[in-house]
């Protein structure tokens, strides 16, 4: 049994159609509008979830911003604080380094300062060493 693929309506389209099928319930809203996938067994699986979103996005709507919807889901959130290790180094994470647009090989100056300490980044062009 061959079944065909369906793209599921998004912006416009989706609203207009909604608006069109106003009697039916939000499951078959949703399925008439190809939010549905098969399970193995070949049933047919309604994806709510996905429908509401798209109706939330096609309004014009977010409920996540840009940076959480580009995580992958692993690791913690950064908290913008840093722990000497017994061995008396400061490690900084990737999310710091990756925010900061930093790559392998860029140098720093450390300034120490009361209670914190700085790091300037040096240019290639314009070294600040003191």
């Amino acid at each position: 049994m061959a079944v065909k693929s369906v793209e599921p309506l998004v912006g416009k389209e989706l609203l207009a159609r909604v608006k069109e099928m106003g009697g039916l319930s939000k499951r078959e809203m949703a399925r008439e509008c190809g939010y549905f996938s098969f399970t193995k067994d070949g049933e047919t699986r309604v994806n709510l979830s996905e429908f509401y979103d798209a109706l939330l996005t096609a309004k014009g709507i977010q409920l996540e911003s840009e940076k959480d919807r580009d995580r992958d889901g692993r690791g913690r959130d950064a908290t913008y604080r840093a722990t000497v290790h017994k061995n008396g180094q400061i490690v900084i994470g990737a999310s710091y380094t990756q925010e900061m647009g930093l790559k392998p090989g860029d140098e720093f100056q450390i300034k120490l300062g009361y209670k914190h300490i700085h790091l300037v980044k040096l240019d290639e062009e314009n070294d600040q060493g003191d």
